[in-house]
């Protein structure tokens, strides 16, 4: 490999430091790293490895002679400058919902979809964070027993909205403890010490926009169209990592035993499942951690052949930038990228 820039769009947000993180502990083997980011934020500099990268201005001109583009940038920045990347010969891989249910892009998970990657035409699309976890653990039960039906609740962490929403939510706990009103912007609710069921916007049938995009990924990661998902996305006052309490029906007869000795020897998966020692996931352990979590695996007795199981991981390690750094390690493997 002669050559390999790659830029991080986006790189002065959670995500976009999360992912010059990842490409510096994962030693990804790019020859050269650019962090790209808005006007205002121009000049600044964010941490690279033993030295600090400064962050250049994006624009129409910045993608030439680069080869991988990591976005990380909000939708309508992707739809704006991820064309004039892939025509500068670049191939992206985008974290905004912009290109996921394109059906000219890939929408890969690499421990679920990894040949997915074969056919993109210069995009490829990071799926939502809490989708992700979500099929990292179906994946193998899919195969195996073949899976009918999902039922998942999220408990979604604040760091999900972005750096404004992890603020307000520490400012808020500060405000309460001093006898003050919280005030409320990010959300359309207090979230310090409160639940909201309600992540994006309603639509059609009082969905919300973050549950339509979990039904509507998991079918097209996971390539079946039969598997019938429904989902209720919660936001709650944790600042990282995102847990589901998921509901399966198979197919085929499954124990909570062989379901437990199955991900335990899956790609991605740590399987944290002891009630008696009290040992089961939780936010705290999965926050800057690789693997999706996955505890209180048991059997639903209210169904010929189903199981409930809880799931944890780091939305905004294997959510998002992690899961970009892995896709391009996949391009590399399979000769995907142009060096």
């Amino acid at each position: 490999m002669s050559k390999l820039v790659v830029a991080v769009a986006g790189a002065t947000g959670a995500v976009g430091r999360e992912m010059l993180k990842t490409l510096e502990q994962r030693n990804f083997p790019a020859t050269e790293v650019i962090a790209l980011a808005s006007a205002r934020s121009a000049g600044t500099t964010v941490p690279f490895k033993d030295g600090e990268l400064t962050v250049q201005e994006m624009t129409d001109k910045s993608f030439e002679g680069v080869n991988l583009a990591l976005f990380s940038a909000g939708g309508s920045t992707s739809k704006t400058f991820a064309p004039h990347a892939v025509k500068s010969g670049c191939v992206v891989v985008d974290n905004s919902s912009a290109w996921r249910m394109d059906p000219k892009v890939p929408l890969v998970v690499p421990e679920v979809n990894p040949d997915d990657v074969d056919w993109h035409a210069g995009i490829i699309a990071n799926p939502n964070c809490s989708t992700i976890q979500l099929v990292v653990a179906m994946k193998p039960l899919h195969d195996a027993y073949t899976i009918k039906r999902v039922v998942v609740s999220t408990y979604q962490a604040v760091s999900g909205t972005g750096q404004k929403a992890i603020a307000e939510l520490e400012t808020q706990v500060r405000q309460m403890f001093n006898g003050l009103d919280p005030e409320v912007k990010v959300y359309p609710h207090q979230i310090a010490f409160n639940c909201l069921p309600q992540i994006d916007v309603f639509s059609e049938g009082d969905y919300t926009f973050e549950e339509i995009k979990m039904i509507k990924e998991t079918a097209k990661i996971m390539g079946d169209e039969s598997i019938k998902v429904t989902a209720t996305t919660v936001r709650v006052p944790v600042f990282y990592g995102h847990s589901e309490s998921v509901n399966l029906e198979f197919e085929k007869p499954v124990t909570a035993y062989q379901a437990r000795a199955l991900l335990a020897k899956s790609p991605g998966i740590q399987v944290y499942d002891n009630p008696g020692e009290k040992m089961y996931p939780m936010p705290l352990m999965a926050a800057g951690e690789d693997e999706v979590f996955v505890g209180r695996i048991r059997q639903d007795e209210t169904v010929e052949s189903g199981l409930n199981m809880w799931i944890v991981s780091d939305n905004i390690r294997k959510g998002a930038a992690l899961n970009a750094v892995q896709i391009a390690e996949l391009l590399i493997v399979k000769g995907k990228l142009k060096v």
